[in-house]
């Protein structure tokens, strides 16, 4: 099970990355760093510069048949990298038109929103795009973790690195039932 973790060159939560990337080790799957450059990406530690990960591919060069998932950590910064990256908003609606689930945390939806992929669903994420989510057509709750099944696949979202064991279990149950579909 090869599942997409996209990424912006710099700006995203570390831990956003690492704990689910590791996740899906752990359930025998192929994590693929994709980001809209080559060479690496700069993890944060909130706002403070923490490690850095080899990206193994570029987006414009990948498609979401590739892949049985995509994982979109968060961070401020990244997300708001990626929403203005054509590529890497397509790659993300490529996710939704073809029924592959995907598992969003923290600032991560504001990709989701410019994907225009949020419309009459409901999902949580990090409290400040509360009201970005409800313009873009979606509805937010202030949960751990939620899971929508809406239209041809399953979004699973959540709202903070305090809710990365619940994402991570949520997202990983998911990834695998549709795996064995």
């Amino acid at each position: 099970m090869r599942i997409a973790f996209l990424v912006a060159p710099e700006g995203v939560e570390q831990v956003e990355l690492t704990e689910p990337w590791q996740a899906v080790v752990d359930g025998g799957g192929e994590p693929v760093l994709v980001s809209t450059e080559a060479g690496s990406v700069q993890g944060f530690n909130h706002l403070d510069k923490a490690d850095t990960f080899p990206v193994d591919q570029v987006v414009g060069e990948v498609s979401a048949d590739e892949f049985a998932g995509l994982v979109l950590p968060g961070g401020v910064a990244n997300p708001d990298l990626l929403r203005t990256d054509e590529n890497a908003v397509a790659f993300v609606r490529a996710f939704f038109e073809q029924g592959l689930p995907v598992a969003a945390i923290c600032h991560a939806p504001w990709t989701l929103v410019e994907a225009d992929v949020v419309r009459d669903r409901t999902l949580t994420s990090w409290p400040s795009l509360r009201t970005d989510i409800r313009n873009a057509g979606g509805s937010w709750v202030d949960e751990q973790v939620k899971v929508c099944d809406g239209g041809s696949n399953t979004l699973v979202t959540s709202r903070k690195p305090d809710d990365l064991k619940a994402f991570c279990e949520a997202f990983m149950k998911e990834f695998t039932r549709a795996a064995n579909r």
